[in-house]
């Protein structure tokens, strides 16, 4: 009867643990108020940063709906879509990426991490996020089918890179925005099971069309792939990575990835 107890007293503490976690994967990516009175627990949170993402991708595929039911032209559509994504953000992701942007611009490899620091956006800073913002509104006006689906599999993708690049890379600082991400999560065994979530969602078209299975493993590969590929890059061209780097590789992860998608169209 005890070793029942135990048990039971032992998975409630998991699934309390888990739910705190959750909350606070919620907190710290989005902006969706939180009660104050709720616990939260921040350590490993990047674990759910791709489910974050998925959700994230759902909410906008609503939002699409309801502006498309409003008669809104899709280049409007589009581009509202990306401010609220911006905005369910508060920006943290795009941030991180014109942080980078500006240290990539610094020819000295050991001044980078200093001209990240600073909280004034430069020239290549605007330019960058300028890009991303026009390359993903593009995008998805191009997108004539499947955009929730899309917004779902780019906003999931992301943030599985930053969880990929959490895993594989060093970080360079002793502390940081990002530093307790690496303090949480050590294990290449983490970046599966959302992985394999991931591979699932992408796979969504292919069962509703009846398309061929080849599709569907091109997708979940390309998308998979450039998602590894974009923390690779920044880790080759660093060193390792930062907060803003871990931003950086989430937001183009999902700007190439929504691009990609319109060759499928």
């Amino acid at each position: 009867m005890n070793y029942f107890c135990r048990r039971l007293h032992s998975q409630i503490s998991f699934g309390n643990q888990c739910w705190q976690t959750w909350l606070g994967a919620i907190a710290f990516y989005t902006c969706i108020p939180i009660p104050h009175h709720w616990p939260l627990n921040f350590s490993g949170i990047a674990r759910w940063a791709p489910i974050v993402g998925l959700l994230m991708g759902a909410g906008l595929a609503g939002v699409n709906l309801f502006l498309s039911w409003c008669g809104m032209p899709v280049l409007v559509r589009s581009t509202l879509l990306v401010a609220v994504w911006v905005a369910i953000t508060g920006g943290l992701h795009l941030d991180g990426a014109m942080d980078t942007a500006d240290g990539l611009a610094v020819l000295d490899p050991q001044r980078r991490l200093e001209v990240m620091a600073d909280s004034r956006a430069g020239a290549f800073a605007v330019m960058a996020a300028s890009l991303i913002l026009l390359l993903k509104s593009a995008a998805l006006s191009s997108l004539t089918v499947d955009r929730g689906w899309a917004l779902m599999v780019a906003a999931g993708w992301g943030r599985w890179g930053q969880l990929h690049a959490i895993v594989r890379y060093p970080y360079l600082k002793p502390t940081g925005k990002g530093a307790f991400h690496k303090e949480a999560i050590r294990s290449q065994w983490d970046v599966v099971p959302t992985c394999l979530i991931l591979v699932g969602v992408s796979s969504i078209p292919v069962f509703l069309r009846q398309q061929n299975w080849q599709l569907s493993l091109f997708t979940s590969l390309a998308c998979g792939l450039i998602a590894a590929g974009s923390g690779a890059w920044f880790n080759h061209k660093f060193g390792g990575h930062t907060g803003d780097t871990y931003g950086a590789t989430v937001e183009w992860t999902e700007t190439f990835i929504l691009c990609g998608l319109t060759t499928l169209q």
